[in-house]
């Protein structure tokens, strides 16, 4: 049984129901099949004028009492809710995986590389402006923080990042993150691409083969 009720408005007619159906029964069904909370004028609706439900409510929610679930009212709408203190045992954490966009990733990069930097300068190096979005996620994976504020006019904010870019990415410090020269070695990089964000100082590129995070490296890689 699937109970349909306009939202906007209550049944102008009283539904006629057989003599032999137990009212109390019916009621708790009518409030079990109801995809939401029902005022009492609702319910009402469902039953001759002359009887009150509201006795019927109150011995329904006592009956409830000490069972996996209650009924409930809140703001004069009745409904069926999970028992409170049962909660913690019905959640269910599930971790999932988002591929960062192609604006994370080379944001991250740059700051990686040419830390302390500011927001300006990352944007003169991308060529286009940076969302408030992108660094954003990267604040909430702990991967950049806010910096010393440069003594220039404006005194912009400066980005660098944390120690737990270091641990997710299985690197000691920033000088251990592979140069430019040996990404195209290693096949990460096209060899005829031109060098837009790496310096001159080479790390080491062992820390690619043994990182357990190769598979991002790669795509920050391939996303410069």
């Amino acid at each position: 049984m699937t109970v349909a009720i306009n939202d906007n408005a209550v049944a102008e007619e009283t539904v006629h129901i057989d003599e032999s159906v137990d009212h109390a029964r019916l009621l708790e069904a009518l409030i079990f099949a109801s995809e939401r909370p029902l005022a009492l004028s609702e319910l009402q609706s469902f039953f001759p004028k002359e009887l009150d439900i509201v006795p019927m409510l109150q011995q329904l929610q006592q009956s409830c009492e000490g069972r996996g679930f209650n009924l409930v009212e809140l703001n004069g709408k009745w409904s069926f809710r999970t028992a409170s203190d049962l909660a913690p045992y019905l959640k269910r954490e599930k971790t999932v995986q988002r591929k960062l966009s192609r604006a994370t990733i080379e944001t991250l990069a740059i700051i990686a590389y040419h830390q302390p930097i500011t927001r300006a300068e990352i944007e003169e190096i991308r060529g286009v402006s940076v969302a408030q979005g992108t660094l954003d996620i990267l604040l909430q994976a702990g991967w950049v923080k806010p910096g010393k504020r440069r003594e220039t006019p404006g005194r912009p904010l400066t980005w660098q990042t944390t120690d737990e870019f270091l641990q997710h990415f299985g690197i000691t410090s920033v000088a251990d993150l592979p140069g430019f020269d040996e990404l195209k070695l290693a096949g990460l990089l096209d060899k005829n691409r031109p060098a837009p964000l790496f310096s001159a100082a080479e790390p080491n590129l062992s820390v690619l083969e043994s990182s357990d995070d190769e598979e991002t490296m790669e795509s920050m890689a391939e996303e410069l």
